[in-house]
């Protein structure tokens, strides 16, 4: 038996791609000698992840401003005083805000997954981003002329759109990430918010067939940024029951830094469906530690007590570095982590024969 592998998706960016966009952003370096550099790093990032023996790669995110908002880079109607998002040690990002329509995405994710594959001669899989996260920018009072209503239409066309390409371009799969699932029962414990974050993002799984929705997934997590999280204090059992009702064919769960790991997992194997891949976290990209291939072996083989090894996965619990900035995790620290869930899950695949 073979368990399958994936990256999550980011990997840090090098300290000459950090430097170069705090360059580029303040005016002092041109699009051309930014694009130089992300594509430096964009071939060092598939390089090294390769070397790992990963089966699955993904670009690293070297080129995305954020795993959330490279759809609206470029756009200008956007106010900066947005959502914002804490995180446990204090530090918050900011969403922005939409201030007039129509609303299109300014980026699509194939065009990341078009330049990955130009280097890589592995499969590669492509991050998304939810259309439930993108929601968020819709603020609280209406915007002149353009409804919140027709904001969805637009933005179930722009998220399915999104998808789309990339499984037109060759994408191995499409991973949505949807880390806004835990936080919104930290906003609203009733569970309303997250029934309304699942019933968008299915409005825009619905309009894809069932070989399709083998190919895409969804990724779930507590948030990771600066070493930090915002809702790792949400307790998996509000989550996961809803968020199995998404239409999707795997999904990929945090679980290395969960404090009861085997309750989250009797959870996945009561509401989990069986059509769907479970790949369970057995790396922590926040626990600057590297875990040896015998703790991710030991962390799957617990994960198959619960969980039918034919339909057992592994992953990283979250990115590394989902926001450009973030250069808390060594890129050096992050490939030895992929390379203990490679060799890991397959010492867990060999015991499991």
């Amino acid at each position: 038996m073979t368990i399958p592998t994936e990256p999550i998706g980011s990997i840090p960016r090098p300290g000459y791609l950090v430097e170069a966009l705090g360059e580029h952003a303040s005016g002092r370096l041109d699009a051309d000698g930014l694009g130089e550099l992300r594509e430096k790093a964009l071939v060092d990032t598939i390089k090294r992840m390769e070397e790992t023996g990963s089966p699955v790669i993904t670009d690293g995110e070297q080129g995305k401003p954020s795993f959330a908002t490279y759809p609206l880079a470029g756009l200008t109607s956007l106010a900066p005083d947005g959502v914002v998002i804490p995180f446990a040690d204090g530090h918050t990002r900011q969403l922005p805000r939409l201030t007039a329509g129509p609303f299109r995405y300014q980026t699509y994710a194939d065009s990341y997954l078009i330049e990955a594959k130009k280097h890589a001669t592995k499969p590669v899989k492509q991050a998304v981003i939810a259309a439930s996260a993108i929601g968020l920018i819709y603020p609280g009072e209406e915007v002149a002329g353009y409804d919140k209503e027709q904001f969805i239409a637009d933005l179930v066309n722009e998220a399915e759109a999104d998808i789309r390409r990339s499984l037109d371009a060759g994408a191995n799969s499409v991973q949505i990430d949807f880390t806004e699932g835990r936080l919104s029962l930290k906003l609203d414990p009733s569970g309303g918010l997250l029934q309304s974050f699942v019933d968008l993002n299915n409005a825009v799984l619905d309009r894809f067939s069932e070989e399709e929705r083998a190919k895409i997934g969804v990724h779930t997590c507590p948030g990771g940024d600066q070493d930090s999280v915002h809702s790792l204090d949400v307790d998996y059992a509000g989550l996961l029951p809803t968020l199995f009702q998404l239409k999707v064919g795997n999904v990929y769960v945090q679980l290395a830094s969960e404090t009861e790991p085997e309750r989250a997992l009797q959870v996945i194997a009561e509401h989990s469906r069986p059509e769907q891949r479970i790949f369970v976290g057995v790396t922590d990209p926040i626990n600057p530690r590297v875990e040896t291939a015998e703790e991710v072996r030991d962390r799957v083989l617990q994960a198959a007590r619960f969980i039918s090894p034919d339909r057992l996965g592994t992953c990283d619990d979250c990115g590394f570095s989902p926001f450009a900035d973030d250069t808390s995790t060594s890129r050096d620290t992050a490939f030895a982590k992929i390379a203990a869930r490679v060799e890991g899950t397959r010492l867990a695949s060999e015991a499991l024969d």
